[in-house]
């Protein structure tokens, strides 16, 4: 019976850990990436430097958040928002950007699927080589 305990114990843990948003790994297909980017074109593109209604997301991995060269509409609370991006922290804020950052000004809802989020980052880490 404690075998039984420790092995449903030692399975919750593994799961929970599986569920969490730091053990984000799913792989991401770029070219399908490139394709959920076409949600986020109006308002942003992967060019250095060249800006829209929101910033140029080239090179936003490994970049502290509201820091792009250049753009200067970032909200407080994404100017505040104390993170260098990178793929655990996109998946987090592409899901519930409103959630992620209270107070930023992104009117996108989020991309509720973790394939669309996985293929978005592979092809923003593509994009930017």
């Amino acid at each position: 019976m404690r075998r039984t305990f420790l092995a449903v114990g030692l399975a919750l843990a593994a799961g929970s850990f599986a569920l969490s948003p730091a053990a984000f790994a799913q792989e991401g297909d770029a070219a399908e990436g490139k394709k959920v980017f076409r949600k986020c074109q109006a308002c942003h593109t992967v060019q250095e430097g060249k800006h829209r209604q929101g910033p140029s997301l080239y090179g936003v991995i490994g970049r502290k958040a509201g820091t792009a060269d250049g753009f200067n509409r970032y909200s407080d609370a994404m100017k505040a928002h104390d993170v260098v991006w990178d793929a655990d922290s996109l998946n987090t804020y592409l899901e519930n950007p409103k959630e992620a950052v209270p107070g930023n000004k992104m009117i996108f809802v989020g991309l509720k699927d973790a394939q669309e989020r996985a293929d978005i980052i592979a092809y923003l880490k593509q994009a930017s080589e």
